[in-house]
């Protein structure tokens, strides 16, 4: 991969799994330093396993354990990694879960659980990435950009979900959030914008995909009749960390396939 993000310092949330260690291992090929988050001890062995792959490819980082809806270990993760590197280039808000039941059997702790973690720490992170821009000002040796936000939204920031309404209301939710921002700091030269995948093959979404029946009737709803990898993720969030797309702010970015023009009416509806 082309080294478009040499001497950058990048932080990835939910990076120990799924489309997260997609995307740190492809920033790590394209020369970022990649700062591998998990969430607890239980996941401290899988991120490890992603940092190695880095590492054994060349690349640099470091694990970081933070629940991103705790303020101070957010704010922890942020001090610990300027500590180090000396700073913050671009933050991929990758952290995300679902918790799913049909409306009426919604409990209060599903609902807040998915809120807290898709979109409350989303702001968490953003906030304290953006106060690291300012603090560090503009480094056009490394980037046009003084900063790059990248948030992980999904097809369902747009596409209406039953028996996920959390999950649904949390990603319409981060389009807004991130626009927000792309509107607020464009002036500081910070990126703000979102991937929003569609199938992706990782484990929050393996009933989708671990039978052939699964699968072909996934297919369905994606017209280039393949699922994603999260490599592909990763890909496009290196395009969009890099001066490549330093004209890009405030979008949404759709890398699913073709699913948001609905196969479902490609005969006729």
């Amino acid at each position: 991969m082309q080294q478009t993000l040499t001497n950058q310092i990048a932080i990835v949330t939910g990076a120990s799994s799924g489309i997260g260690t997609g995307v740190a291992i492809s920033l790590a090929a394209a020369g970022a330093t990649v700062v591998v988050n998990h969430s607890s001890a239980s996941s401290l062995e899988n991120a490890q396993a992603v940092l190695k792959t880095i590492t054994d490819a060349g690349g640099r980082g470091m694990t970081a354990q933070c629940d991103v809806t705790n303020e101070e270990e957010v704010e922890k993760m942020f001090a610990d990694t300027v500590d180090i590197y000396g700073t913050v280039d671009i933050l991929i808000n990758n952290a995300g879960l679902q918790r799913d039941a049909k409306f009426e059997d919604m409990t209060l702790k599903q609902w807040q659980t998915v809120i807290d973690v898709n979109l409350t720490g989303q702001f968490l992170c953003a906030r304290a990435a953006i106060r690291e821009f300012l603090r560090r000002g503009p480094r056009p040796e490394v980037s046009k950009a003084t900063g790059k936000i990248i948030c992980m939204s999904s097809v369902h920031e747009i596409i209406p979900w039953a028996g996920h309404i959390n999950y649904a209301s949390s990603k319409g939710a981060i389009r807004m959030f991130m626009q927000s921002l792309a509107q607020e700091y464009g002036d500081r030269m910070i990126r703000v914008n979102s991937i929003c995948p569609g199938a992706i093959q990782t484990p929050i979404n393996t009933d989708a995909w671990n039978t052939p029946k699964a699968l072909n009737s996934l297919m369905t709803l994606i017209p280039y009749n393949r699922i994603g990898q999260p490599e592909d993720v990763g890909n496009l969030a290196v395009f969009l960390a890099s001066d490549l797309s330093d004209y890009i702010t405030g979008a949404s970015i759709f890398i699913d396939g073709g699913m948001t023009v609905f196969e479902s009416f490609s005969t006729g509806g």
